[in-house]
């Protein structure tokens, strides 16, 4: 996208870093230059105030859930790494919280992935038919459904 008209910092690269810009994560320096070139051109100052209406949207409708404390910890972790100028592991942090996270809620709620009843589940809360009900003995005491 391009105005067509010259500017001193070019409309690809303002593009490129507008969520640094919008984060508040880029140097002043780089801040002052890309809020310039937002003020002289209309077609990057329209993508700029789309993608700060969607991050205001995002975080009035999905900033009230809580991170969990261990994958919080697990990207700040990261990111300090990535500052330091180390090498990251190539491991999935999000995919291994969000694992860690549906055991925790398959172990609380008694049920597997799919909405079974885990084995414990079973044994403490009775047998029970696909209808719902109790289920009762059947021939050599399998449980046949009412």
């Amino acid at each position: 996208m391009s105005c067509g008209d010259p500017h001193e910092t070019d409309c690809s690269e303002v593009l490129d870093h507008l969520y640094e810009f919008l984060d508040h994560e880029m140097p002043a320096g780089d801040c002052a230059k890309f809020e310039v070139h937002i003020d002289e051109c209309s077609p990057c100052l329209e993508k700029y105030g789309l993608e700060q209406a969607v991050k205001k949207l995002v975080k009035r409708c999905c900033g009230h859930d809580d991170v969990p404390a261990d994958l919080r910890s697990k990207v700040m972790g990261r990111i300090e790494l990535i500052r330091a100028g180390q090498s990251v592991p190539d491991q999935d942090v999000v995919a291994e919280a969000r694992a860690a996270e549906a055991a925790a809620r398959t172990a609380a709620s008694g049920k597997d992935s799919e909405g079974a009843p885990t084995r414990s589940a079973k044994g403490a809360k009775g047998a029970r038919s696909a209808s719902g009900g109790p289920a009762r003995p059947g021939p050599l005491g399998a449980a046949t459904q009412e």
